[in-house]
């Protein structure tokens, strides 16, 4: 479907808007419904932004709903100025990941300012994703932060195991596994999530593996003791066995780890030649 003809719709609304917020300013537009002007103004940005996203011009979208998000913070709107800016990051994800991170940080500190950290620590979690780096850690703490103020406990630890792979995966592995083994302790007791916590302490004992064996080997044993159903878990045997090998369905973060404590297992074979 040809949307040119919405684009250039869109432009048109765009100019008409600048000319309406440039009168308003203006002595005598301001003594004739000067707030009325730019409430209009504000609207034709947002079809505009609509408009441009019709015809995926994502930059463009983004641009005008960051105008609309300006003029609503002007009229003191600031839950509709953060929803403006959230639309302007969203645009800006699939053109200019740098300006989508712009929008989306100025839409949350507008959420913190009202005291909506729920809602500030989601978007924390959607830069966290536009990152996918070592940039991506601190908004994953950040959220993780914000749900636990919230009470929010169980989002809180999504994001705690977020930090805890990018850690391990960037070698900081006594961060990982202090996250691992907090996440596990904190979920050990819940009947709907002890299932879940074999898999923290065995992500744990992978991490103490590749600093030190022996200290890995005392590591399980805490697990064991803390948490008795992991002794009996085919992860904890694997562990102690080094059969790691037998692991199915294995993903990128547990091939790179077990990489790692091979290279470590067989640099130490070699230490003893």
């Amino acid at each position: 479907m040809d949307n040119s003809g919405k684009e250039k719709e869109a432009i048109q609304l765009m100019a008409d808007a600048d000319k309406k917020v440039k009168s308003s300013g203006s002595f005598l537009g301001g003594m004739f419904g000067g707030n009325h002007k730019v409430e209009e103004a504000c609207e034709m940005y947002a079809r505009a932004a609509n408009m441009f996203k019709m015809a995926k011009n994502w930059s463009a979208a983004g641009n005008a709903f960051c105008q609309a998000a300006r003029i609503h913070m002007q009229l003191q709107n600031k839950h509709d100025s953060a929803t403006s800016y959230i639309d302007a990051g969203n645009a800006f994800k699939k053109a200019d990941p740098q300006e989508a991170i712009k929008c989306l940080n100025a839409a949350i500190d507008i959420y913190t300012d009202m005291g909506r950290f729920t809602i500030a620590a989601k978007h924390h979690i959607t830069i966290a994703e536009v990152y996918e780096s070592e940039l991506a850690i601190a908004h994953y703490e950040q959220a993780a932060d914000y749900y636990k103020g919230e009470e929010s406990n169980s989002s809180a630890n999504k994001c705690l195991l977020k930090v805890a792979s990018y850690s391990a995966q960037l070698e900081q592995y006594q961060k990982a596994i202090e996250i691992y083994e907090q996440v596990g302790s904190n979920t050990m007791d819940n009947p709907l999530l002890k299932y879940s916590a074999k898999e923290y302490f065995f992500k744990a004992s992978l991490c103490h593996f590749i600093v030190d064996e022996l200290n890995a080997k005392l590591a399980v044993e805490k697990y064991e003791e803390m948490f008795p159903a992991f002794s009996d878990s085919r992860e904890c045997k694997l562990v102690k066995v080094k059969e790691f090998d037998s692991i199915s369905r294995l993903d990128q973060w547990l091939t790179t780890m077990l990489l790692r404590i091979k290279k470590t297992i067989q640099g130490d074979e070699g230490d003893l030649k």
